[in-house]
């Protein structure tokens, strides 16, 4: 599997769009953990991986969508970024997610990766707005993989994502990549409506439409329009976990999670302080799904933000002690009372952020107790267990 895979991606990809992966991704990725090791050690907190809303805008109107995609489309500038970025890379930061809404929609994406062409960027998207022009400009900076997401059959995606026609023109975007020998991935939000997706059949699909890695993630239901009944049994979660790592060691196509460690035990990248998110208003949360914040980005450099905050280091500490799945979903009542404790801010145009955490009823996330299912294939296993696991937050 290991040779498959390393033969299409230097066969599949532009050789210097793979250097750029090879060594931002992942030698520097590495580097940025091991100093987020020796932080820790100081009592220092800072995220190795940063993952930016960049706007907030988005085409589509998606069940279960946390962002306000219906109000007035705000965005972070280009001067923004290149500072967040610039105060991060300071720390040894090279790996950034680009979040939105929908990230294309942001006129000057493509100038701000170009703007840091020592860093990596991933982007999630609905690759609609990828055209050949945009490919090629994708290409051309070298340092960007699109994160496309694809939510089922024709009819399951327009019910998904609201809109009509969306599973051909996300197609026509990864055909695009293709072209352009981009490293592409898709990403699944896996429901009770597209479960049908994690399948082997599902990925030799993928492969053979030029897909190098895919990321599945279980449906979390938060939100305005939660959409509760699409949420995965326990069962389901459990099987999706064993689907993974059992391909893993079949076939020639990366899969990606950030909800298990090397020894299948679950966890939340924002309790272990590996990633925290920053929103299309400058606010700095916890994670996507926690709206609230009580500083922004705005304030004064993202390291002395984030390491200083009493408000995110108490979400990892109260999170961490509680559960090693999602707070939200499992303890929505630990939420409301880490809001109020700290009189932190509703972050979303809506206003109606704790409302909706109040209605909240807990239910199961990743973290089934008794249920680990530990990684087979040792290129995972050795992955995650030096560059991706607890960090100590559940000791």
């Amino acid at each position: 599997m290991v040779f498959s895979f390393a033969k299409r991606m230097l066969t599949e990809t532009d050789p210097r769009l793979l250097g750029k992966f090879a060594y931002n991704f992942g030698v520097k990725g590495v580097r940025s953990v091991e100093l987020y090791k020796k932080r820790l050690k100081r009592g220092e907190y800072f995220p190795p991986f940063l993952f930016i809303s960049v706007i907030s805008g988005c085409q589509l109107r998606c069940q279960g969508c946390w962002v306000d995609v219906e109000a007035p489309s705000k965005r972070i500038s280009r001067s923004e970024m290149n500072d967040l970025i610039g105060d991060a890379k300071k720390h040894g930061n090279s790996f950034f997610g680009i979040l939105g809404g929908e990230p294309f929609l942001h006129p000057e994406l493509l100038d701000i990766c170009a703007d840091h062409p020592d860093c990596y960027f991933q982007v999630f998207t609905n690759g609609q707005l990828i055209t050949d022009q945009v490919a090629k400009g994708l290409r051309e900076v070298g340092n960007v993989t699109p994160l496309i997401s694809i939510e089922g059959s024709e009819i399951v995606s327009d019910e998904r994502r609201g809109r009509l026609n969306v599973l051909s023109k996300t197609l026509a975007g990864i055909e695009a990549c293709r072209r352009n020998k981009l490293i592409t991935g898709v990403a699944t939000s896996v429901c009770q409506t597209n479960v049908e997706l994690v399948s082997e059949p599902w990925l030799r699909k993928l492969i053979s439409m030029g897909v190098h890695y895919v990321w599945f993630h279980t449906y979390r239901p938060v939100g305005p329009k939660a959409t509760v009944e699409l949420a995965l049994t326990p069962e389901q979660i459990l099987k999706t976990r064993r689907f993974m790592v059992e391909m893993r060691g079949k076939l020639p196509i990366a899969i990606v999670d950030a909800y298990w460690d090397d020894q299948g035990e679950a966890l939340c990248p924002m309790a272990t302080g590996v990633s925290h998110h920053i929103s299309p208003y400058g606010d700095v949360e916890p994670c996507p799904i926690i709206q609230f914040a009580k500083e922004s980005i705005r304030d004064r450099g993202i390291f002395e933000t984030m390491n200083n905050s009493a408000f995110l280091r108490d979400f990892r500490q109260t999170a961490a002690a509680n559960t090693r799945g999602c707070v939200v979903l499992e303890r929505p009542d630990l939420v409301e009372q880490l809001v109020t404790r700290h009189g932190a801010r509703d972050t979303t145009q809506r206003g109606t952020a704790l409302v909706e955490i109040q209605a909240m009823r807990p239910r199961t996330s990743q973290h089934i107790p008794g249920q680990a299912v530990p990684e087979d294939h040792w290129a995972y296993r050795f992955a995650k267990k030096h560059w991706f696991f607890g960090f100590g937050a559940y000791t």
